[in-house]
């Protein structure tokens, strides 16, 4: 499945970063459980954010042949001073201005490690922008504001979500996405008000073989039908199935199924 360009994902990160920063500083409290993400406060989920920013950046400015541990990387862990908004927003402006230089540099094919095999820096422009397309929605949310991301990016992250399931399946046979193989049964996501310049449908057919997927209209099992924004929070299960922005269609327990095992990270 093509991707978006390299510099549209340089565009999105830095758009992201500045969003996600507006929570920072929209008086939200830092210390607040974010619901979707329950381990976590506000403030340690933002945290966790610049601190994958800064990770992928110095893996891509050093081409990286191997993963660097997180101790070795500067500022991962954030300021010092906690509560303090100004001073997470200063430090989650630098990290994203880090990723995103250093992106743009290295250009899409420059060599870097990554842990799914593709060994390149557009790998980490398209996977960071989807952490925080995601995280980003986490912060939003737990702040009570206002979500949206442009089209392209969410049905890339859609995309890209089943291509981690698919390399889940054949990379690492402990993990649950291996329970997802099976009698045939089938998915379809369709997003309802997009128009034809983004396909926002997909058919995902879960087989003894293992998931494949492609773009397009079928008749499925289940289906998972709202607004693009909508079916890529359910999809992330950031949003519960009976939300009234999203409507479900035949079989629910297969979905609910899908969404307990299609869970890496």
């Amino acid at each position: 499945m093509t991707s978006l360009a390299h510099d549209r994902y340089c565009d999105e990160i830095a758009d992201q970063a500045g969003r996600l920063r507006s929570v920072v500083t929209s008086g939200a409290d830092l210390d607040g459980t974010v619901p979707t993400t329950p381990k976590w406060s506000l403030e340690e989920l933002v945290r966790h954010v610049g601190g994958a920013l800064r990770w992928a950046a110095l893996m891509v400015r050093t081409r990286a042949g191997e993963e660097i541990p997180e101790e070795r990387v500067p500022g991962f862990d954030g300021p010092g001073v906690r509560g303090d908004p100004a001073a997470l927003d200063a430090w989650l402006a630098e990290s994203g201005d880090l990723l995103v230089e250093a992106l743009r540099e290295a250009g899409p094919d420059a060599e870097v490690w990554s842990w799914a095999g593709i060994r390149n820096a557009g790998f980490w422009a398209r996977r960071m922008t989807h952490e925080m397309t995601v995280h980003r929605a986490d912060a939003t949310l737990a702040a009570g504001l206002p979500y949206e991301v442009a089209p392209d990016v969410a049905a890339d992250a859609i995309d890209e979500w089943l291509e981690i399931v698919q390399w889940a399946q054949r990379t690492l046979p402990e993990d649950t996405a291996g329970e997802l193989r099976g009698p045939h049964r089938s998915i379809h996501l369709h997003a309802t008000d997009t128009g034809p310049e983004v396909n926002a449908e997909w058919s995902i057919e879960l087989t003894e073989e293992g998931v494949s997927w492609h773009r397009g209209h079928e008749k499925a099992t289940v289906a998972l039908r709202g607004p693009l924004t909508s079916v890529l929070l359910a999809f992330y299960r950031r949003l519960p199935l009976d939300a009234p922005e999203v409507e479900v269609l035949g079989d629910r327990e297969l979905l609910e199924f899908w969404l307990e095992r299609a869970t890496f990270g």
